[in-house]
Order: structure tokens, then C-alpha cells, then sequence
């Protein structure tokens, strides 16, 4: 092989990962390590009132690092839940932020600590090209990201997703120092997660291992924490679900979050372009909608993903090659209680076609193994009204 005909592409790994049950207690000195000396803690409006969130507090200000909470939280954050949050920490004087939570808390804290003195609007960073280099990198705020789900990932990557309250498209936002300075992950936290939010958050880490795995791009290393993700979620996630004090099997899901946010650097695909628009738009819940529209995606991609998928069933104890791996998923999503369609989620036909060219203009279907047109994303569209054979 000549080297113009060797692979070429860019890589970049998490941070700082401090994994363990009770291991929140290292907060304050995690703060103090990295230089945050007034630290506002942003979470979400569910988590506020919990005594979770309450001692986290409590050490925070026994330590001398205050006891500032912001939680004006949507389950889909917008540019109005942003700067709502910048008026209260710039008028408190902070010098850092502590994402606590799901998705939501972590991607909107990230939105904070980016846009505390930045030239230009947060739609100006959003990830396309080289847009990233328009921040001033020098004024964006130090993480730390306390996940209590095990879905999204966020708390090893370098963006965060928010609505345009406008316009009800989600965009990714980017900067590479959106990546947390150091991560907590405490499994005991997610304990008390409502078995829906265990199932859908769960989900989500499954479909970005998926979608990772299945993307025609090159990522070897990503490739294999792909695979391994998905195995912890198929042995674990119906563990956590039907035991939520399984301390086991919560820091397996919490790994296999981690994992899945690594791994779709490699890519992500129509799972996540269906998702995004319909959760901009009606307010689902993002993992439980990927894990509605997923049965319907990997028919739509077999042709390009069949023998890829065969070999992870080989991988992960799946007799039955790719079909057998279809009914696996239907066999979680029924464990799990997931809606059978996007109907049952409130999605309305008249609303297709708008949905659809969201989904196009969606980054996540540039990574799909098949090309997302109008005319197949709209069929696919159909097909996930219905309930999946």
C-alpha cells in the first residue's frame, strides 16, 4: 500500500475520569484543583430539590466554594435557558461551572462557561468547519461535569447540544475546551433515576454506540469501544432498569455512556437526524426517541451495514447475524417499555415534511452508511409511524 492510499484522520480522547461509588466527595478538591474558586452549579429543575444535588451543595460551601445553584433548565435547552444562566453567574462572580445532571444540565453548562465573554453569538460556534476558531478560547470558564444519567456522554465531550427557540432546530455547538476539565462519574448517583429516564438514557448510549460502530468512517479505536459499549448496555441496562439500586450495573451503564460519546467522534447517523428535529420540535425525550426510530434505521441501512452487524452479534452472544440483532433490540425496547412508534409520541403526519428537512440539514445524517435523500429520509420517516415489524 502506498501512503496516499493509507488511512488518514483525526483523533482526540476524553479527559480527566474520576469513576467510582462515592467518589462525588472529591468535589471541592476537584473545584480547587482546578483553580475554581466560586463555582455555580448548574443542573436541571427535577434535580434541584434532590438531596443529591443538596449535598453536593452542602460540600461545596462547607469547603468555602459557596452554594450557588442555577437550574432554569428545558429538557431541550435553548438560547433563553442560556442566558438566563450567564446573568446569574456573571452577577455572582463565578470562575467556573459544575455540570450536574443528564444532557441537558451538562450541554447548557458547557453553553455557560463557552459564551461567559465571547465577540460573537453562540450560533457562531455551532460545528461546521473551522467556526470553533471565532471563540475567544482564552474567556471560556472551567468544567467540571458531574453526570447523574448514563446516556448522553457529554461529560467526555468537547459540545453541547441547544435548541434555537426560533427556528426549533437543535445545533451542536463546538469548542475543544468545552471538554471538562475532570469528570466525576459516581454511579450511586443515577440511583434514583425514574425507570423511563433509566430506559431512555440507556437507550442513547446504545444508539451512539450503534451508529459509531455502523458509520463508513475510519475510527479503528473507536470501532472497538463501540463494540464494547454495546455489549455492557445489552447485559446491564435491563439490570439497572428492573433493579435501580444494582450498583453493578449502573457503573457498567455509566462506562458504556462514556464509551458511546467517545466513540461517535467516528460518526453518527439517522437515529440521531430523526431524533433531533422531533425532539426540537415536540419535546421528546432524545434516547427514548432513538430507541423508537432505531428498529426502523437499521432496516433502512441494512443493505449498507449487514455483515458489520453479523460480526458484532458474533461479538456480543447474538445467534442469527444481523436479524438476530434486530430482534434483540425489539426484545429490549419491549423489556424497556419504549413507545412502538413516533406517534405514540405526539408526532404528526401533516408535520413529515418539515421534520424531514430538518433532518437533512441535521449534521448527524452525514454520517449514516447510506445517503440520506428526501425522498428515503421521508419514507423513513413513514416507516418509524408505524410500529416495526
Amino acid at each position: 500500500m502506498s501512503p496516499s492510499q493509507s488511512p488518514r484522520a483525526n483523533w482526540s480522547y476524553p479527559t480527566a475520569i474520576k469513576f467510582g461509588a462515592g467518589r462525588i466527595s472529591e468535589l471541592p478538591d476537584l473545584c480547587k484543583g482546578a483553580g475554581i474558586t466560586r463555582p455555580l452549579l448548574v443542573t436541571d429543575r427535577a434535580l434541584a430539590g434532590l438531596p443529591i444535588t443538596a449535598a453536593a451543595l452542602d460540600s461545596l460551601e462547607a469547603s468555602g466554594l459557596g452554594r450557588a445553584v442555577f437550574s432554569e433548565v428545558d429538557p431541550n435547552p435553548n438560547e433563553g435557558n442560556m442566558e438566563a444562566g450567564l446573568a446569574v453567574y456573571r452577577a455572582g462572580g463565578h470562575d467556573g461551572v459544575i455540570c450536574f445532571g443528564g444532557g441537558s444540565a451538562l450541554d447548557l453548562g458547557k453553553m455557560i462557561a463557552l459564551m461567559v465573554d465571547q465577540p460573537v453569538s453562540v450560533w457562531d460556534l455551532e460545528d461546521i468547519g473551522d467556526w470553533y476558531t471565532r471563540a475567544n478560547a482564552a474567556t471560556i470558564a472551567p468544567i467540571i461535569a458531574v453526570p447523574t444519567t448514563a446516556g448522553t456522554g457529554s461529560e467526555v465531550g468537547r459540545a453541547g447540544v441547544l435548541t434555537n427557540s426560533a427556528t426549533h432546530k437543535k445545533k451542536i455547538i463546538f469548542h475543544p475546551k468545552l471538554l471538562p476539565t475532570v469528570t466525576i462519574c459516581d454511579p450511586e448517583l443515577t440511583v434514583g433515576m425514574p425507570r423511563a429516564i433509566t430506559a431512555g438514557t440507556g437507550m442513547d448510549a446504545f444508539a451512539h454506540c450503534l451508529e459509531a460502530y455502523s458509520s463508513p468512517f475510519y475510527h479503528p479505536m473507536s470501532q472497538g469501544i463501540a463494540l464494547e459499549g454495546m455489549r455492557l448496555v445489552l447485559e446491564n441496562l435491563p439490570r439497572a432498569y428492573a433493579v435501580p439500586d444494582d450498583i453493578e450495573a449502573r457503573s457498567q451503564m455509566m462506562s458504556a455512556a462514556a464509551m458511546g460519546a467517545v466513540a461517535f467522534q467516528k460518526g453518527l447517523g439517522a437515529i440521531h437526524s430523526l431524533s433531533h428535529p422531533v425532539g426540537a420540535v415536540y419535546g421528546t425525550h432524545h434516547g427514548t426517541t432513538n430507541a423508537v426510530v432505531m428498529p426502523m434505521v437499521l432496516d433502512f441501512n441494512r443493505a449498507a451495514i449487514e455483515e458489520r452487524i453479523g460480526r458484532a452479534a458474533d461479538y456480543l452472544g447474538i445467534s442469527g447475524g444481523f436479524d438476530g440483532f434486530r430482534a434483540r433490540v425489539m426484545e429490549l425496547r419491549a423489556e424497556l417499555g419504549i413507545p412502538g412508534n413516533l406517534a405514540e409520541m405526539g408526532v404528526e403526519a401533516s408535520r413529515l415534511d418539515e421534520l424531514t428537512e430538518m433532518a437533512l440539514e441535521d449534521p448527524s445524517c452525514g454520517g449514516n452508511p447510506i445517503e440520506m435523500t428526501r425522498e428515503n429520509t421521508r419514507a423513513l420517516f413513514d416507516a418509524a409511524m408505524q410500529d416495526a415489524r
